[in-house]
């Protein structure tokens, strides 16, 4: 018998099997039983939540002969040719692949047509907001009348790209990230079913890496039985994926966090050389940072053993919330650049570098400013304060300081980011220069240079300034 991969074995062929959507399957069933269906539906939600696997069970439970409390039979000939891919009521489009006028067209000539064997034609179009501006325009003509035999479903992880002429047609059902503690459970089923031995430790582990996606879970699951392993351990799954101990990441955020310019490039250095993957490993610190984030405000992490929980409170003791959130959105722009670089090792031992050193220089900066500040308070000559004033903060860095504090009001961090390493000089009454580092990578020169991009940090100025002002960008 040919082998089945685990997340099609596994695939819920009812809605009462699917994980973590109960708020989207209790109203479909309501509408199948009361005969209430829709002549369009809109999934949307991220990858691996469940979208394409709901369309596939309501499309069946709107043919079924014999549905049981809105639920397919999956027994009847329909629903058996249905599950097999043969009822060519049921048509999947893959709109990535097939996303021109003329395949809709196609679309648009066959609902004409009655079904040959159920009630409804039913069409699934997947990743839906890859349609062209043509196919959308023709398929909105068929939505604006659809015939009563017909169906659509469109499945998308980008709704924000569809034309709201489209949105306004559709019944739209918002799919949520599966919980940590719903995807083990389903994974303990699947382990339970397939007689595989595992860990908790590495379960969770597991479900965390999914990243609220059920496929991603059961994909990762599959990897590690294809290793062989009686057992499938917590240390198993971390050497497989890439994904560096507890104590590496503790020891490089310390490192990261004090400054320490050189024991980081060491521990870059160390992690190059054992061949982990990179990528993955920059997931990680950025999840990892996130935890620690979180554990400052919460201290529910069902994910880390108490003695793990223990370290990771005591690194952060002395940090604050902003800094945390500043390392998240650094290390995201620095994930961002080694997607499209030719050398990603480069890239990652400098931009790790670059983002300790910023640190470093903040921490020294405010300190000057703290003891410049408490010598002005101590000293009653008013020239004296004014001349430190002077020393140590100019009128270009108290303007830089001022459209930095807007940009973090408006949450325009990845702005933020980048301006920490820029000058803004004003060159005379209506020009001002912004200076960016050298070390700027294309792919965020490229985001300052987008029109919303040039539009906010004019605002910015402007608000500075308390008047409209010139810009010129200097890289």
């Amino acid at each position: 018998m040919a082998y089945v991969a685990l997340y099609r074995k596994f695939r819920p062929h009812n809605f009462r099997d699917m994980v973590g959507q109960e708020h989207i399957t209790k109203t479909l069933k309501n509408q199948i039983k009361n005969s209430r269906v829709a002549h369009a539906y809109l999934f949307s939600g991220g990858r691996g939540s469940g979208k394409t696997t709901t369309a596939k069970i309501l499309a069946r439970a709107v043919n079924c002969l014999n549905p049981i409390d809105g639920e397919p039979c999956n027994e009847c000939e329909i629903c058996k040719q249905a599950l097999e891919g043969s009822l060519i009521d049921i048509s999947e489009i893959d709109a990535a692949s097939n996303n021109g006028v003329d395949n809709i067209r196609d679309i648009r000539e066959e609902v004409e047509f009655i079904p040959t064997s159920g009630k409804y034609r039913v069409y699934i179009i997947d990743e839906v907001h890859m349609l062209s501006t043509g196919a959308f325009n023709a398929l909105l003509k068929t939505l604006e009348e659809p015939p009563k035999h017909v169906i659509f479903i469109l499945a998308t992880t980008e709704p924000q790209k569809l034309p709201v002429t489209i949105l306004s047609r559709c019944q739209r059902f918002d799919f949520k990230r599966i919980s940590i503690d719903d995807i083990i459970k389903r994974l303990k089923i699947i382990c339970t079913e397939s007689n595989i031995e595992i860990e908790d430790g590495a379960l969770k582990i597991i479900a965390k890496m999914s990243d609220g996606a059920m496929r991603d879970a059961i994909s990762i699951l599959e990897r590690c039985v294809a290793d062989g392993s009686e057992k499938i351990s917590e240390e198993q799954i971390r050497e497989l994926v890439g994904i560096p101990e507890i104590d590496y990441l503790l020891g490089i955020t310390k490192d990261i966090l004090s400054g320490e310019a050189a024991k980081v490039l060491q521990d870059s250095e160390n992690l190059i050389n054992s061949g982990k993957d990179l990528d993955v490993f920059t997931w990680e610190l950025i999840k990892f940072i996130r935890d620690l984030l979180m554990l400052q405000i919460s201290d529910n992490l069902v994910v880390y053993k108490d003695e793990d929980k223990a370290k990771m409170q005591a690194l952060v003791s002395n940090c604050t919330k902003e800094r945390l959130l500043e390392l998240i959105t650094e290390i995201s722009l620095l994930q961002n650049s080694m997607k499209w670089a030719t050398d990603k090792e480069v890239i990652f031992e400098t931009g790790l570098i670059r983002i300790t050193m910023n640190g470093s220089l903040e921490n020294k900066t405010a300190n000057v400013k703290q003891n410049a500040s408490q010598n002005v308070a101590s000293n009653t000559s008013a020239a004296v304060a004014a001349n430190a004033s002077e020393k140590v903060l100019s009128e270009d860095d108290k303007n830089k300081e001022e459209v930095l504090t807007l940009l973090k009001e408006n949450h325009k961090m990845i702005m933020h980011t980048i301006l920490k390493n820029a000058e803004i000089k004003k060159v005379d009454e209506d020009l001002v220069h912004i200076i960016f580092s050298k070390t700027l990578d294309d792919v965020n020169k490229q985001y300052m240079q987008k029109d919303d991009s040039k539009i906010v940090i004019k605002e910015m100025v402007k608000k500075v300034f308390d008047k409209e002002m010139k810009i010129k960008y200097v890289f």
